[in-house]
């Protein structure tokens, strides 16, 4: 261990701190940022002598080991592919990593969102200014994958810091749609549905804060399920916003949807501050068909319909998959309203700034104020760049800065009235769902657009990098499961049908995308 010449005494050897204090002008240059009166003040001797001892005591703790996750499964550092193997863009790095010999997911080639840790696996979240990060250590759902018998094959690309509904602004370009690589593929998790689509991979994981398994997931025509909160561990992925968090599976069917929920969900040993302490996780592949069609509610909810950003043909392509599959079925349709749905991306954007700029970029994706697991290696690297590398990031990251920055300074209560409002959409939701199992809507209200020109100004680009939200936010603000599976075509581009079930409520949830999908599956391709 490297010794010097202390600061704190003459003589007195030290190890390299792990903390350092300010300089008397580091500390009169932060005094005038934050406007405390201490310019010029001999005061300010008295201030950076209290620092030193709280270093001093802090430091202290560079002699304790901190616990971490146990890297069970070998594998090798992996590549960059190459552009002509990576036509869409889909994959961020390619590593093969195998698991036990045996087990639910055995022989499935998995891909993981490259917002969660694989350990000596590159992490850069699609951001430039993150390049060169390499964890220690595996999410909890990397560990579950492996034990369950899964290979993956590499890291998916995903958005710029993961904040984009749609694929043009990853670091490396954009990432293409598998119908028509003119057009976005969705985001943040576009790599993990193209390599889905493609089949390239049999199952992916994806992240959602606000609709980033289910957007991909809809345009690219796949099953995309955002789980209840905190019933999939989210340790060891970096953090959107500590009360938005989810993660979820990107699949082609709904059996192989409840396979992988199987596989990755469950409580994290109090890990995860997400997660409520008893997590019942069924056998949903089990039980999938366990259900007479008849006996299924839907609620169609009419502020999913109709909007501004509305395409008349999406709206009308899952109203009929609604009331034919209800004519074939015997199943019971009928409408609901939730006057607060139409606000939903309203509301989350205090939380999505504020709270998105101090757990996505001032504590390196891991989020303060809670009890759980800290990556700190995480914490430490990613934090630093993003403060030192801001002119690389993406536009819409730079106005994420920009705007959180200025909210938080000067309207600091807007996140709490959010959270506030937040409580009573999740009422209207649970209303909403009294007498049904399931409220339905389009995933998103129109098909994939193009992907922007080189030519497009930034306030094109942030025009339309999120506003595909308005069905797919609430129940990230709500906290319950939404599934969305692709319906048919409109204009040879997928359409998804969007539905919501009751918190911890996958099974049945399941259990009637599964019946939608069958008779979906059974009638002639739609493409209005």
């Amino acid at each position: 261990m490297a010794e010097h010449r202390s600061r704190y005494g003459k003589g007195c050897l030290y190890r390299t701190p792990m903390v350092v204090g300010p300089t008397r002008e580091e500390l009169e240059e932060l005094s005038v940022e934050l406007d405390l009166g201490l310019k010029g003040s001999p005061e300010l001797r008295d201030y950076q002598s209290a620092i030193d001892d709280i270093v001093r005591g802090i430091n202290e703790l560079d002699e304790l080991v901190e616990p971490t996750t146990l890297v069970k499964y070998p594998r090798t550092p992996g590549q960059r592919p190459s552009k002509d193997s990576n036509p869409h863009n889909a994959w961020y790095y390619k590593s093969t990593i195998t698991g036990a010999s045996n087990g639910k997911l055995s022989g499935k080639r998995v891909a993981i969102k490259d917002s969660i840790a694989v350990a000596g696996i590159p992490m850069m979240m699609g951001c430039h200014a993150l390049e060169g990060y390499v964890p220690d250590f595996d999410a909890t759902v990397v560990t579950r994958v492996l034990d369950a018998g899964g290979v993956i094959l590499g890291k998916a690309t995903s958005e710029d810091n993961c904040v984009s509904g749609s694929s043009y602004t990853s670091a490396f370009g954009p990432v293409s749609n598998p119908y028509d690589d003119t057009h976005v593929a969705g985001g943040s998790s576009s790599g993990s549905a193209v390599l889905v689509a493609k089949n390239e991979v049999d199952l992916a994981i994806g992240g959602d804060q606000g609709g980033s398994v289910r957007i991909p997931a809809s345009w690219c025509g796949l099953v995309g399920l955002k789980p209840t909160f905190g019933l999939v561990p989210y340790t060891g992925a970096g953090s959107g916003e500590l009360t938005l968090d989810h993660l979820g599976p990107i699949t082609r069917s709904v059996e192989d949807c409840a396979l992988m929920l199987e596989a990755i969900a469950g409580y994290d040993d109090g890990r995860d501050p997400r997660q409520p302490c008893n997590i019942d996780v069924p056998n949903y592949t089990k039980h999938l068909k366990d259900m007479k069609p008849e006996t299924i509610s839907v609620a169609v909810l009419k502020e999913g319909f109709g909007q501004d950003c509305s395409d008349p043909a999406v709206d009308r392509i899952v109203t009929d998959t609604i009331d034919r599959f209800a004519a074939a079925s015997g199943a019971t349709v009928s409408p609901t309203s939730m006057p607060l749905h139409r606000f939903g991306r309203q509301l989350g954007l205090p939380i999505t700034i504020i709270g998105g700029l101090d757990c996505a970029m001032n504590s390196g994706g891991a989020g303060l104020h809670h009890t759980g697991y800290y990556p700190t290696s995480m914490m430490k690297i990613l934090a630093t760049q993003f403060q030192q590398h801001k002119s690389k990031l993406a536009p819409l990251n730079k106005l994420l800065f920009l705007s959180g920055t200025y909210l938080k300074r000067n309207y600091c209560s807007l996140y709490g009235k959010a959270q506030n409002l937040r409580q009573l959409l999740t009422q209207q939701m649970e209303e909403a769902l009294q007498g049904h199992d399931v409220i339905a809507m389009p995933t998103i209200p129109f098909t994939a657009p193009k992907i922007p020109s080189g030519e497009a100004t930034e306030k094109e680009i942030l025009e339309v990098s999120n506003n595909m939200l308005t069905n797919v936010k609430v129940s990230n603000l709500t906290g319950h499961p939404s599934i969305t599976i692709n319906v048919g075509l409109v204009g040879g581009l997928p359409v998804g049908l969007q539905l919501t079930g009751k918190k911890f409520g996958e099974l049945r949830l399941l259990q009637i995308a599964q019946a939608f999908e069958e008779f979906v599956n059974a009638q002639p391709e739609q493409d209005a």
